[in-house]
């Protein structure tokens, strides 16, 4: 005979008073973690995905050096699509805006478009416009 022989085969117990607790609530009473600062939040971070930077091939930087240069010399509308580094991470992910180009700042190595938003030449990826269909790509 063992230590509990005498109960082990009594019905479960069921309050009268008190309505059983739900499960979420009793599931929340086993949650370690939750204690703990951040964890949520660390969680979400790995994660979160990014994407490698592209490396453009010689020939693809000479396509993109004349769509600049047709882009600024025309003053025609493009879309730039350009990489920005992920600040927490490896990686980073990629950026569209479209506008026309104010300016090149080679000193900066920045383009800048006329509602002042400034991409930085090294980070262009593509450079997209129905106005290059003229000058065949």
């Amino acid at each position: 005979m063992s230590k509990y022989d005498d109960i082990i085969n009594l019905p479960h117990h069921v309050s009268k008073i008190h309505k059983p607790m739900p499960v979420e609530q009793r599931a929340a009473q086993f949650a370690p973690f939750a204690a703990l600062s951040g964890h949520h939040e660390v969680i979400g971070e790995t994660a979160r995905q990014t994407q490698k930077k592209i490396e453009l091939s010689e020939e693809e930087r000479h396509l993109l050096s004349q769509r600049l240069a047709y882009s600024v010399a025309r003053n025609v509308e493009v879309t730039v699509t350009y990489f920005v580094a992920d600040t927490r991470k490896d990686g980073g992910k990629y950026v569209s805006v479209t506008g026309r180009i104010k300016r090149i700042d080679e000193y900066e190595g920045l383009l800048i478009l006329h509602d002042h938003v400034a991409v930085r030449l090294s980070e262009i990826c593509s450079l997209e416009s129905s106005a290059f269909e003229e000058i065949g790509g």
